[in-house]
């Protein structure tokens, strides 16, 4: 289904940036956010409420890139003994709480009638069920925390909104400034942006609430 108008926040960031491209490419009008280019602070409340207030809603989708793989220390932790408070709230404050405000303070502005989606990125590594390798503390829990908010919300906009549509979508590993030293095969921005949006625009409301990676396939939460 093709999407007419879309906001991307996130939009400096390698995925953000290369999905609002695709997106425009497919004839969507694009609203593009960052906290570089536009001061959004995603894990301040009163930052969000007052950038999303001055928006022309509503939009048919909005997409949700922003994040990071640490915040306070150069790498993630490989073990216990790496755990710490401070990068584990920090990263749950912008993985998962941030979008999750998004959400919050759009709710109003979703049709009661009409397909509306919301996509926020998440990560394959928040899925409990897929974890074989331990490690990764902070950043794993921030997005098994994110795939909670979601769905939460998800189950909520269904009871008035039944044809709003609320996911977590996994990119794949993406070559960006995140995943530079990680050996891993990795996909060009502009590949994973298309990807992604051939999902989203196939997804349904029988699928709101659910985590699915680059291809569309469920994963376990």
């Amino acid at each position: 289904m093709s999407i007419g108008t879309a906001l991307v926040i996130g939009a400096s960031g390698g995925i953000g940036r290369a999905v609002a491209e695709e997106l425009e490419r497919r004839g969507a009008a694009v609203t593009a956010l960052s906290r570089s280019g536009d001061g959004l602070d995603v894990t301040d409340e009163d930052s969000v409420a007052q950038t999303l207030s001055g928006l022309d809603h509503p939009f048919d989708l909005v997409f949700v890139a922003t994040g990071a793989l640490t915040c306070t220390r150069e790498m993630p932790e490989k073990s216990l003994s790496d755990l710490g408070a401070e990068e584990l709230l920090a990263q749950v404050r912008l993985n998962a709480v941030g979008p999750a405000l998004i959400l919050k303070h759009l709710k109003d502005h979703v049709p009661r009638q009409g397909r509306w989606v919301f996509a926020a990125l998440s990560a394959r590594v928040g899925s409990i069920g897929d974890n074989a390798m331990g490690g990764w503390y902070s950043y794993r829990t921030s997005k098994a925390a994110l795939n909670s908010l979601i769905h939460g919300g998800a189950v909520e906009l269904a009871r008035n909104r039944k044809e709003a549509i609320a996911v977590c979508l996994h990119p794949g590993t993406v070559s960006t400034s995140f995943t530079e030293g990680y050996d891993h095969d990795k996909v060009a921005p502009d590949r994973a942006a298309e990807r992604l949006v051939d999902v989203i625009e196939n997804l349904t409301p029988d699928d709101t609430g659910g985590f699915f990676d680059y291809a569309g396939k469920e994963i376990p939460w």
